[in-house]
Formats: C-alpha cells, sequence, structure tokens
C-alpha cells in the first residue's frame, strides 16, 4: 500500500498527523503534509487509511 498527497490541496489541518504520526509528518514552516515514506507497512494500514479518511481536503490517497 502506497499513501499519496496532493500538496496543491492540503491545507495544513493535520488531522492526518494527529491520527497516524508514523505515516504522516508536517512541514516545519506551514504545517503542510510529508510523507517521508509513502510505501506503509501492513501494521500502519489502518492508521494511513484513517488519515486519508479524515482529510478535509481530500488531499491524501491510498492505493494498493
Amino acid at each position: 500500500m502506497r499513501v499519496r498527497a496532493d500538496e496543491s490541496r492540503c491545507q495544513g489541518h493535520g488531522l492526518c498527523h494527529m491520527v497516524a504520526p508514523e505515516v504522516f509528518d508536517l512541514r516545519a514552516d506551514d504545517g503542510h503534509v510529508l510523507i517521508p515514506t509513502p510505501d506503509v507497512p501492513p501494521e500502519l494500514a489502518d492508521d494511513a487509511a484513517r488519515g486519508v479518511e479524515g482529510c478535509p481536503e481530500m488531499a491524501l490517497t491510498l492505493e494498493p
């Protein structure tokens, strides 16, 4: 599973990071999402999915 971010849609709410800090990081300057490791290990798949679902801007996607 891979997670991707459309940085042009991210508004820096940080909800993804609150749900899954092991998957999503935030840029220090503006709080926009960073994905340090796009390949999500199986043990973090549920957290990654919750982070994607919780994004109010729909800036995140999961790919099998």
